[in-house]
């Protein structure tokens, strides 16, 4: 835990309008104060983020959330005593709550982190504080104060030191905008108990839909190393040719997963229980990437419900690699 001296600082640097890295249940966040346009738009010149993409605010206490947003239905109110404090994002009508918060959208997000760092600091600085991941625009997010310091080795004068983040999946974001509630983001918090908890049947945004919230976009959570998920079915003559004197790093449950198809440079043991996976999902796409690697290469989870968010963060992650998939040589 930060000192009571580190503690204060932070929360001095958040009413001066700074910026504070700070950790959550989730991942590491880069928060400034909400009420300020000023200060939330630092935020995203330090994460080279557009503008337009919408920001999470973070409360200390569910009560806080009258004041940020309007038109609240019940339904809130039940998930909100159900899951919070936690990995839970609700995107409701936007109250009093500037443009840069919300990317200009007539919506807001809405959480109440558990992290006890976060909760005292949310605390002792008495507001709302838009964060989103400490990390640049686009790449993995931190979940470790290392990974923050790497990402921002200058321009960010306090980081709170909270140790590795217990979930280490951003949260599963959940609009309440319609009657039906759309799941947006896929998280440590499953669609089978939000459904308990609503007594309604959840959907997903359709494809064409125009919804901007956090972690949307098709590529992200990315290193720089180009990521692959694989079968082990997948391994026919193509995928031969195209790992052939390649450097490569593979994350697998699986020890004999792929021995006699392709070399590898390093080889990674990954747990077979999905919160244990995703708790160090990040940090092992980050060491890897150190790494200098070809290709880092991961086995397939399961599809199971509980395995839905990692398959949403890697699917993210390789987005812009699978084109070596389609282009290589047959």
């Amino acid at each position: 835990m930060p000192s009571p001296q580190e503690m204060q600082r932070a929360v001095d640097q958040l009413r001066a309008g700074g910026v504070v890295a700070f950790p959550t249940e989730t991942v590491y966040g880069l928060g400034a104060d909400a009420r300020q346009p000023m200060a939330v738009r630092a935020i995203f010149e330090l994460k080279g983020r557009p503008l337009d993409h919408p920001v999470i605010v973070h409360l200390g206490e569910t009560a806080e959330i009258t004041g940020w947003a309007r038109d609240i239905p019940d339904i809130a109110y039940d998930l909100a005593a159900a899951f919070w404090p936690g990995p839970l994002t609700l995107i409701l009508a936007r109250g009093e709550a500037p443009d840069e918060v919300t990317g200009g959208q007539d919506s807001i997000g809405l959480r109440v982190p558990s992290h006890p760092v976060a909760r005292e600091m949310l605390r002792s600085f008495g507001g709302g504080v838009a964060a989103p991941s400490a990390n640049r625009f686009g790449r993995v997010s931190p979940t470790r104060p290392e990974h923050v310091k790497t990402e921002f080795p200058e321009g960010l004068e306090i980081i709170l030191d909270g140790g590795s983040c217990e979930v280490g999946l951003e949260s599963t974001i959940i609009s309440l905008l319609e009657e039906e509630p759309l799941l947006l983001r896929p998280g440590a918090i499953t669609q089978k108990q939000l459904e308990r908890v609503t007594r309604k049947t959840i959907k997903t945004p359709q494809e064409d839909s125009h919804i901007r919230a956090s972690g949307l976009l098709a590529s992200h959570y990315a290193p720089d190393t180009a990521v692959l998920v694989i079968d082990q079915e997948a391994f026919d003559r193509r995928l031969w040719t195209l790992f052939s004197g390649r450097q490569i790093a593979l994350m697998c449950f699986d020890d004999d997963f792929a021995k006699t198809a392709i070399k590898t440079t390093l080889r990674v043991s990954m747990p077979r229980d999905a919160n244990a996976f995703g708790k160090i999902l990040y940090s092992t796409l980050r060491a890897l990437d150190s790494e200098a690697c070809d290709l880092i290469l991961v086995q397939k989870p399961p599809t199971t419900e509980a395995w839905r968010a990692i398959h949403d963060r890697l699917q993210k992650a390789t987005h812009e690699s699978q084109h070596l998939l389609s282009t290589s040589p047959h």
